[in-house]
C-alpha cells in the first residue's frame, strides 16, 4: 500500500471539477468511451467550437466568477471525479460595500463576509462548495486560511450554519444544518421566518423538509437507520439525528402538531404522485 500524497489528491480534486473533466464524464458515461476516446472527442469541440463561444460569451458580469462545483445531491463517500458537477455563477465582490469593508478591515474580514453567502448562493444553484473551491477558485489564499476563517465564523455566530459539502452531507465534524431548518419548522416557524433566521432558499427548505418527512415515514414502516440512509442517498448520521429528533417531536405536543401537519402535506405529495403514474407504487428518491 503506497503512502498517501495529499497535495496530489488535493491536485486531483481541484482538476475534477473543470469544465474539461465535466464533459469527458459526460462521454465516458453517456457513450461508454473510454478516457482515451473522450478526451479525443473533447480536443475537436475545442477546435471547432470554442473560438465561436469565445466571441459570444463576451466578459463576465463584474464582481462575479463562474465556476463548477459538486452537486447538491451527490452522497457523502463519492469520489469528486465520479460526482455529477454544476456550474455555478457566484458574486465575489458586491462593489462599494466590499472597497469599504477591504479597506477599513482588510482581506480577512472580506472573506468572512462573503463567504456564508456565497456557500448559499452555490446551494440556491443546486452545487456545494468546499474548502478547496473557496482558497483556490476564489480568493486565492491557502487552505488553512479557509479552515481559519470557517473557524470564526462558527465561533461568531454558530446559529448560522455554513451549507458546504463537509457540513450538508455530514462530513465533517459540525452538526448538519438541516437538522436545525427542520427542528424550527417543527418550532411552528414559516418557511419565510426560516430563510431569514438562516440565511437559506426557499427551495433549500422545502428540500430538507421532505427528506426529512420521507425519513419518518419510512422509520413508521420499521425500517432501520442503514436502511433508511440506502434508499433516501443519505449519511447514516443525518439519519440518526432526524430519528433522534422525531423522538423529541413525539415527547413534545407543539412539535407533535406541526409534525403531523407536514406528514398530511407529505402523504398528499404521495398520492398526486401516484394518481401520475397510473396508481402504481411510489419508489423514494434523494
Amino acid at each position: 500500500m503506497g503512502v498517501r500524497n495529499p497535495r496530489k489528491e488535493e491536485l486531483q480534486r481541484l482538476e475534477s471539477k473543470t469544465l474539461d473533466a465535466q464533459f469527458r464524464t459526460i462521454v465516458e458515461q453517456g457513450l461508454h468511451c473510454s478516457p482515451f476516446e473522450a478526451e479525443a472527442v473533447l480536443d475537436v469541440v475545442r477546435e471547432v467550437y470554442f473560438p465561436f463561444l469565445d466571441q459570444a460569451t463576451g466578459s463576465a458580469p463584474p464582481g462575479r466568477i463562474t465556476l463548477v462545483a459538486v452537486c447538491a445531491d451527490e452522497p457523502a463517500g463519492k469520489p469528486v471525479a465520479d460526482c455529477t458537477k454544476r456550474t455555478v455563477c457566484l458574486t465575489i465582490h458586491r462593489g462599494t460595500e466590499d472597497d469599504r469593508l477591504l479597506q477599513t478591515q482588510g482581506p480577512a474580514a472580506f472573506r468572512r463576509s462573503r463567504i456564508p453567502e456565497l456557500c448559499q448562493e452555490a446551494l440556491s444553484q443546486g452545487a456545494l462548495l468546499t474548502r478547496e473551491d473557496l482558497a483556490y477558485r476564489m480568493f486565492f489564499v491557502g487552505t488553512r486560511t479557509v479552515s481559519r476563517d470557517l473557524s470564526m465564523l462558527r465561533q461568531t455566530n454558530p446559529s448560522v450554519p455554513l451549507p458546504m459539502r463537509s457540513t450538508v452531507h455530514d462530513i465533517g465534524p459540525v452538526l448538519s444544518h438541516r437538522v436545525q431548518i427542520v427542528r424550527l419548522a417543527m418550532e411552528g416557524k414559516t418557511t419565510t421566518e426560516i430563510c431569514r433566521i438562516l440565511h437559506h432558499s426557499p427551495a433549500a427548505v422545502t428540500n430538507y423538509l421532505s427528506t426529512f418527512i420521507r425519513c419518518v415515514q419510512l422509520a413508521h414502516r420499521g425500517m432501520q437507520v442503514g436502511q433508511i440512509a440506502f434508499l433516501l442517498h443519505r449519511g447514516k448520521g443525518l439519519v440518526q439525528s432526524y430519528l433522534d429528533l422525531l423522538a423529541e417531536c413525539e415527547r413534545d405536543n407543539n412539535m407533535t402538531y406541526h409534525l403531523q401537519q407536514l406528514l398530511q402535506l407529505g402523504q398528499c405529495t404521495v398520492e398526486k404522485a401516484g394518481e401520475k403514474n397510473g396508481g402504481g407504487s411510489i419508489t423514494y428518491e434523494s
